[in-house]
């Protein structure tokens, strides 16, 4: 097994110093017992909605119940077109397709990755209900832009959130944009549970009863069921350790933006090589879930070789994503092919995220770009040897 010196994600880091806390928070809900829908969910989902700037929690099983219950909560299902980006984790695809909407890919700005408001403004058709912007790897799409656009063509905004907790731009906080938002608590998120979880957050009062109906067999009270729900909450106990982790939730991205611009500090010289960070169009309100590059091979190194290098030295990536959405083999029924989007084609295969956490420090940060600029260096000498 290769020995990794310097972890893609390392969650001890984050834990070990609020160990007790989380301890003793698990231990209250075994005292008071009440596991399913107990007050530590209600205590968080409160807790969180108004850190993100909104009216409402609605606590549930994953980031993907949350698109797609959320989805239905905002009354939108067969029939209905919905916009999304090619490039996004295929949660956000999942939950369009549960609701039996139809989802309209569009493509995304090359250098920000999130979705390009041209590109969809030129896919609207009368059937066209909503847009999922997708918050990706932590900055949150133009909140003023967005505003616009749904107004000019009159469609609900529905935000993935799922990488952009507590993420800021133009004066909003992600969850705060749209009619609603999905979050994911997935371990490794920069805010994460012990296990899966998600949640919906709205300001709207109908959208947030209809959620709680959905997430709980729609049910409107105890064995009256108004509407076909689901089993969907989340657990008492995960609501827990979130409650104990959201006050820590500000530090924590802001020695990400720190660490990310270290990073950026550190690869400037390896701008003419084709190591391009992805920009940040937000400033402060970056919260870096993920810290991602583009690996352009007309700098002389491909990614697939730079990934083997950084691999060999002990040091984990990820690709977020390697294949988009639309050339996913279980959706090719949705008609699309290679082409479509270019640039999300393009990226797929460029993108690496390098290693990103709170406590990650200077020296690793040092590490992992040594290793990229000698990946050059090793290459030139494999090309001068081979001629």
């Amino acid at each position: 097994m290769m020995n990794i010196t310097i972890p893609f994600v390392d969650l001890n880091l984050q834990h070990k110093p609020i160990q007790s806390q989380i301890q003793q928070a698990i231990q209250d809900v075994l005292s008071r017992g009440d596991f399913v829908l107990g007050q530590a969910l209600k205590d968080f989902e409160t807790a969180f909605a108004i850190a993100s700037g909104t009216e409402y929690g609605i606590g549930v099983a994953s980031g993907t119940d949350a698109i797609a219950l959320g989805l239905q909560a905002c009354n939108i299902g067969s029939g209905d077109e919905v916009i999304l980006p090619a490039n996004t984790f295929v949660a956000t695809l999942i939950g369009v397709l549960r609701t039996g909407a139809k989802p309209i890919f569009v493509d995304c700005d090359p250098e920000t990755a999130l979705i390009d408001l041209e590109a969809a403004a030129r896919v609207i058709t009368p059937q066209t209900k909503a847009i999922i912007p997708v918050h990706l790897y932590g900055q949150m799409v133009s909140p003023k832009q967005l505003l616009d656009f749904a107004d000019t063509y009159k469609l609900l905004i529905f935000e993935d959130a799922a990488q952009a907790h507590l993420a800021q731009r133009d004066g909003y906080r992600a969850g705060s944009v749209g009619i609603a938002a999905a979050f994911s608590f997935y371990p490794s998120k920069n805010l994460g549970a012990l296990g899966d979880g998600g949640i919906l957050l709205t300001k709207d009062p109908d959208v947030a009863q209809k959620m709680i109906r959905l997430r709980n067999y729609g049910a409107s009270k105890k064995y009256f069921h108004t509407e076909p729900g689901t089993n969907s909450r989340l657990d008492t106990l995960q609501a827990a350790v979130l409650q104990q982790k959201l006050p820590y939730l500000p530090q924590w991205n802001s020695d990400r933006l720190g660490i990310a611009q270290q990073y950026d500090v550190e690869l400037a010289p390896l701008a003419s090589r084709g190591i391009i960070p992805m920009e940040n169009h937000s400033g402060e309100g970056h919260v870096y879930h993920l810290y991602v590059i583009k690996v352009d091979d007309a700098g002389g190194l491909e990614r697939s070789l730079l990934q083997e290098k950084l691999t060999a030295a002990g040091i984990q990536t990820g690709i977020h994503y390697p294949i988009p959405c639309h050339l996913q083999p279980a959706f090719t029924n949705l008609g699309y092919q290679v082409g479509d989007f270019p640039y999300a084609e393009k990226l797929a295969n460029q993108i690496l995220s390098l290693p990103m956490y709170p406590g990650l420090s200077n020296s690793q940060i040092k590490e992992v770009v040594a290793v990229i600029a000698s990946s050059f260096s090793n290459q030139e000498q494999k090309l001068a040897y081979m001629s």
